[in-house]
């Protein structure tokens, strides 16, 4: 599991077991394919609390592979600082598929 490195503002994320859908904790301790519903850690002690929870549903086998990723504020919309955070929050950046053919 990845370990808190960055700084400033971090969300955790992490793969959903059953459905491998990408997925963000939230301020409730629950999980959310939105991002827009991510609790953000703004200090490195939050961080770390932000992902010894995630890190017991990992244990619990809810979530897989929990890890802190660096966020960007525009306004009070949060969305992942890193260009592979954002596909796997939003999608690929093409289409494939039944989306390609339309």
């Amino acid at each position: 599991m990845a370990k808190a490195q960055a700084t400033g503002a971090l969300a955790v994320t992490a793969n959903d077991l059953r459905s491998g859908t990408v997925v963000f904790r939230r301020p409730d301790g629950r999980w959310s394919e939105e991002v827009l519903e991510a609790e953000i850690a703004l200090t490195a002690e939050a961080a770390q609390a932000l992902l010894a929870g995630a890190r017991a549903d990992h244990d619990a086998c809810i979530v897989v592979e929990p890890a802190l990723v660096e966020i960007t504020m525009t306004g009070n919309r949060p969305a992942p600082r890193h260009l592979r955070e954002r596909i796997r929050a939003q999608g690929p950046t093409v289409a494939y598929g039944a989306a390609a053919a339309n």
